[in-house]
């Protein structure tokens, strides 16, 4: 099958060794406007470049696409793409920017549209949902996620890459990525209240901290903390009802469940390995995106359904859209 990539940045090449390890078959083609990257791409990857989408699809019969340019761009991307027959699994988008059209074309062509939200494949994750379910009663949570804007890439600056733009800011980007899973653990929210503010002296036009309050539709509810400002940087949840205890770093060595009968806290042990990659903080582990990988070309094949989709997503990114611009007055 071949595949295209576009954008060879960090997750475009991340993308291209997953699938690499992931299936040998697949043959991948990296589309990027830089030479630079191209060149990059070729002599570490091991992969041919195109410039541009078009070029890709005259010289080879490409069934799917990969899109990890920043998120502004991708609606476009997305939509030439379906035009030109492909399957497409796309980076988190940030903004809502023609879901309708792309969905609907998407259907007319009878084509996968994959979303990735990356800890919906956590290991850690499914072992909370499957906590969750067990437990009869509302379930309350405390989630804190935040690390230090400038700390994100620390080869560039933040003001040089999506997160310093307001649209796509850091803050909206650690929603996109916590909410998902969070309402597919606990539940469609009913109701929503949060506070927001700036405490730093980072150059952005946006608030960097926000307090939010979820209330479940099946009764259970969340505090959720999401900055751009933790000098650490921190995933600390805490899942706690009449009959559960769990608490989570966001590391694969971090999961505990508290024993009831024994009043101990004991490891919870999902991984006989898995890998990071250097650089990152430690709570990003490769094998969520490779995961998520598997999905997308099991889906493209009809041996899977994707976890999430543009429909949801909608859902997700209107209601941020609500906590950043609105006071909750």
């Amino acid at each position: 099958m071949n595949t295209i990539i576009v954008g060879l940045g960090s997750m475009g090449c991340r993308r291209a060794r997953l699938i690499k390890k992931m299936d040998k078959s697949i043959n991948i083609i990296g589309i990027d406007s830089n030479q630079e990257r191209r060149e990059k791409a070729e002599a570490e990857l091991g992969i041919v470049t195109e410039d541009s989408i078009g070029k890709a699809c005259e010289k080879y019969e490409c069934e799917a696409a990969i899109i990890s340019t920043s998120p502004l761009s991708h609606s476009s991307i997305i939509n030439e793409c379906l035009k030109n027959n492909l399957h497409v699994f796309t980076e988190l988008n940030l903004v809502d920017d023609g879901y309708d059209e792309n969905i609907e074309l998407a259907a007319r062509m009878k084509k996968i549209l994959f979303l990735s939200s990356t800890f919906m494949y956590r290991k850690e994750v499914e072992y909370i949902k499957g906590e969750a379910l067990k437990h009869s009663k509302p379930i309350s949570y405390i989630y804190h996620v935040g690390q230090y804007l400038p700390d994100w890439h620390p080869w560039e600056s933040y003001k040089n890459f999506f997160v310093g733009d307001k649209r796509t800011n850091g803050c909206r980007e650690l929603m996109a990525i916590e909410f998902p899973w969070l309402v597919d653990v606990f539940g469609d929210i009913r109701s929503y209240k949060w506070v927001k503010s700036k405490n730093s002296t980072l150059d952005i036009d946006y608030a960097d901290s926000f307090q939010i309050l979820f209330q479940h539709e099946n009764g259970n509810k969340g505090m959720v903390e999401i900055d751009v400002i933790s000098r650490k940087a921190e995933r600390r949840f805490e899942m706690f009802g009449e009959d559960v205890f769990v608490t989570w770093d966001g590391t694969p060595e971090t999961l505990f469940k508290y024993d009831i009968s024994k009043k101990e806290s004991e490891k919870v042990n999902l991984y006989d390995e898995y890998s990071r990659k250097e650089g990152y903080a430690s709570f990003i582990i490769e094998d969520a995106y490779y995961n998520e990988l598997v999905n997308f070309f099991d889906s493209i094949r009809g041996k899977d359904s994707p976890k999430y989709s543009f429909e949801k997503d909608k859902e997700i990114i209107n209601m941020i859209n609500k906590i950043e611009e609105d006071d909750n007055d």
